[in-house]
């Protein structure tokens, strides 16, 4: 009991309020009803045969098939209207493989995601470190997302067919005292099969489900950083300077030795100097006298 404390005082339960978490609560859910509406199936039809002679006629035969639809297993007594000993007739075709299938499906579904949920909960920095768990959660939506199409569309078909053959006015045309006009054959009571319909609607809202939650793991994945780093504009921009303290803003002056003009020479030096006299700071010797006095 002291674990489960602790593992629930260190889960972080808002994610399941996030699409990310929400839609793997959805998931779970739809997983459940999927494969508990076709594997727990099982449904019977009901038919009559009136022979001429009525003491060998049966006015109740009941046929009872269940999942996973092996058909050609399903057998039933009809009566021959010549003698006492009936005829044993079985059902037409074996629609396991895609109600397997399908039930396989939605019980990997659930359970993967109810561990990612766990995941979520416990170790949702983990999970996104390196963005290796969106990454392989990313892949494998991808394969269930696929997989429900396949199954759920298998399984539509494969549906579509189980109710053809267990159709009592198909099956009646099996029975060969019903080739004789003078016995009536009739169907009593057809097979309800609308839980079968609706576990075919399950497959494609899980279908709709994990292709939705594609979305929502690929924004984990950071695949969407590094496609936007990919683009590279057509006009790049200098970059700013790094400081203001070199040469100004750090650029040259454009005018700077590629005109003509007057140049100013700052290293020129004028003033007066210590006999009084002004110095002009030219480079010229001053004038001499070759007579002085």
């Amino acid at each position: 009991m002291d674990v489960a404390n602790q593992l629930v005082a260190q889960g972080q339960f808002t994610v399941v309020k996030q699409p990310l978490g929400f839609i793997k609560v959805l998931q779970w859910i739809f997983a459940i009803f999927a494969f508990s509406t076709c594997g727990s199936y099982s449904g019977m039809f009901k038919m009559s045969v009136e022979c001429k002679n009525r003491s060998y006629s049966n006015l109740g035969i009941e046929v009872e098939f269940e999942y996973p639809f092996r058909l050609h297993q399903v057998y039933f007594d009809a009566p021959t209207c010549e003698g006492e000993k009936p005829d044993r007739q079985f059902l037409v075709g074996d629609y396991s493989s895609s109600a397997e299938f399908f039930v396989t499906i939605a019980v990997f579904s659930f359970l993967y995601s109810m561990a990612a949920l766990a995941t979520y909960c416990f170790v949702l920095e983990k999970y996104r470190e390196n963005n290796k768990g969106p990454r392989i959660d990313f892949v494998v939506t991808a394969v269930f997302a696929f997989m429900w199409l396949v199954s759920s569309c298998a399984w539509a078909k494969g549906l579509s067919d189980v109710k053809t053959a267990t159709d009592p006015e198909r099956v009646i045309t099996l029975i060969r005292a019903c080739d004789d006009r003078e016995n009536l054959c009739k169907e009593v009571h057809d097979p309800k099969v609308s839980g079968l319909n609706t576990s075919v609607a399950f497959g494609f809202i899980n279908l709709i489900l994990w292709l939705g939650n594609l979305w929502f793991v690929f924004k984990e994945t950071g695949w969407m950083a590094a496609f936007a780093g990919t683009y590279v504009p057509s006009q790049e921009k200098q970059p700013a300077p790094d400081s203001f303290g070199q040469g100004g803003y750090g650029q040259q002056d454009p005018y700077a030795g590629t005109q003509g003009g007057y140049q100013p020479e700052y290293g020129q030096q004028g003033g007066y100097n210590e006999d009084g006299g002004y110095n002009q700071g030219y480079d010229q010797q001053p004038t001499s006298y070759s007579n002085q006095m």
